[in-house]
């Protein structure tokens, strides 16, 4: 093994190994389970993944069902009120397993906690919840879990920041081919709708060696695609002690033997270089799909949204992508029901999405925040018109995605395969390099290897094609 990937363990990150190994002694032979779900981004879904590591090693063994389950975890999510009112609901039925079963624990975690409001309805609703932590102090899991089973009490630690980025804590992946490595955490851009600066902290950026060794380490066990995660990637590394650029990174990564696709989200239009569009040309190992979040297409209302790009300047930036990278699908997100949109506003946005062609879109009724400047904008917008402008969005985004899908039939794509068809045995689900959905005929012994596949239907969310020829990688 290199010498590089044995560095030494932090001190926080030793502290949790001797809380797991207490924890794996006092459940020895109880045959302890756990259910987690997770909501909202895949910031989430990688945080769950280390609490499912810190549990495992801790004895614990995941059960099918959260009604089964001697510990239940609920990593939350703020963006938008559906989340967390889904939270809730879930919540009122715990609370009737935990009455038939009282050896049950009830965990709630995320950016939801970080929320003082919520905070207070948890404590004067909800006391049969065990153990509350947020999103700075997610490392002392083990620590926290102790100090809930040794008190018997509702256990609440939540800290308005983080202290520190630790290293080292163990994680269970949902594939073994593929990993998620956060390169930073937390947005330093406030934008005058989102509550993640606010839950989530202020930009803190990995260390590049730190990055590099855990990417060897899950080359040499055998992953071989590797996600890049942060708020928002074009700020890696300008807080570090010595600034190192995203694209340099990219060209870093790019070097590790093993890693044959490096994919990265989510990138803020405002500050994406040259340098990194050049990185997305010269990489072969980077795929060439972008997630370039518009919100809208308005420059009033990207003004309002204190998102600090205009509709041409994202144009342009779609345009240089496409030429440096001409195979390249541009995904987005975008948002309708913003407060003080109007129907000329709406416009501008589907005249984006005609000239964009994006190749998917995550789309969303503005949601109101409160701790949010624009949860106070007087000129909020009835949620009805929010309904109609949304569907007249999602009817146009469908049009487009159509249309690019339409032109990809008769093409041959390199399609990871990631598991079973879900409605097919007989069939096989992956994502292409460009990340689009395709699914083909194949066989479990496939997975995890790239098939080139020709494209022959398309179903608008979806491709549909056979393999031609055999695996690329073994």
């Amino acid at each position: 093994m290199r010498e590089e990937i044995m560095a030494p363990r932090s001190e926080r990150g030793l502290q949790q190994e001797a809380a797991i190994k207490r924890l794996a002694e006092r459940f020895s032979g109880q045959n302890m389970t756990y259910r987690i779900t997770t909501l909202g981004c895949q910031m989430n879904a990688h945080d769950s993944e280390k609490l499912a590591g810190i549990l495992s090693d801790a004895g614990f063994t995941e059960a099918e069902r959260e009604e089964d389950a001697d510990l239940v975890l609920y990593n939350t999510c703020c963006v938008r009120e559906n989340a967390e009112l889904k939270v809730y609901g879930r919540l009122g039925y715990l609370k009737g397993y935990k009455r038939r079963n009282p050896k049950m624990r009830i965990a709630l975690c995320g950016c939801m906690m970080q929320e003082p409001t919520v905070v207070e309805k948890l404590n004067k609703s909800y006391p049969w919840v065990d153990l509350v932590f947020g999103t700075h102090n997610l490392y002392r899991f083990a620590e926290l879990l102790e100090e809930m089973y040794d008190a018997d009490r509702q256990v609440i630690e939540l800290w308005d920041k983080a202290d520190r980025i630790v290293e080292d804590l163990p994680s269970i992946r949902k594939h073994t081919f593929k990993a998620s490595v956060n390169i930073m955490f937390g947005c330093d851009n406030f934008c005058t709708y989102c509550i993640v600066p606010y839950v989530r902290g202020r930009e803190r950026s990995r260390k590049p060696e730190d990055i590099l060794r855990e990417i060897r380490t899950l080359a040499d066990e055998g992953v071989r695609e590797i996600e890049l995660l942060g708020q928002n990637v074009n700020s890696y590394g300008k807080n570090l002690e010595e600034p190192v650029s995203f694209a340099k990174l990219l060209y870093e990564v790019s070097k590790i033997e093993g890693i044959d696709r490096i994919r990265f989200m989510t990138s803020h239009p405002k500050d994406l270089s040259d340098e990194l569009i050049a990185a997305m040309r010269d990489c072969p190992k980077v795929c060439p799909h972008f997630h370039l979040p518009l919100q809208s297409g308005s420059d009033r209302i990207l003004a309002r949204m204190n998102r600090h790009y205009t509709k041409a300047q994202y144009l342009d930036i779609v345009r240089r992508l496409r030429e440096a990278v001409p195979e390249i699908a541009v995904t987005t997100d975008i948002m309708t029901g913003f407060p003080g949109e109007t129907e000329e506003d709406v416009e501008d946005t589907l005249s984006v999405i005609r000239e964009a062609r994006f190749d998917n879109a995550f789309t969303f009724i503005y949601s109101r925040r409160v701790g949010t400047p624009a949860a106070s904008y007087p000129d909020q917008i009835p949620e009805e018109t929010a309904k109609v402008w949304f569907d007249r969005i999602h009817k146009t985004l469908e049009d487009v995605m159509n249309a690019r899908n339409t032109e990809r039939i008769g093409k041959t794509l390199y399609v990871r395969a990631e598991e079973i068809n879900s409605h097919d045995k007989s069939m096989l689900t992956g994502r292409s390099a460009e990340n689009l959905l395709v699914h083909f005929k194949g066989d479990p012994s496939q997975i995890g290897r790239i098939i080139p596949v020709e494209i022959d239907e398309q179903m608008t969310y979806y491709l549909i094609g056979h393999p031609v020829g055999g695996p690329c990688n073994a």
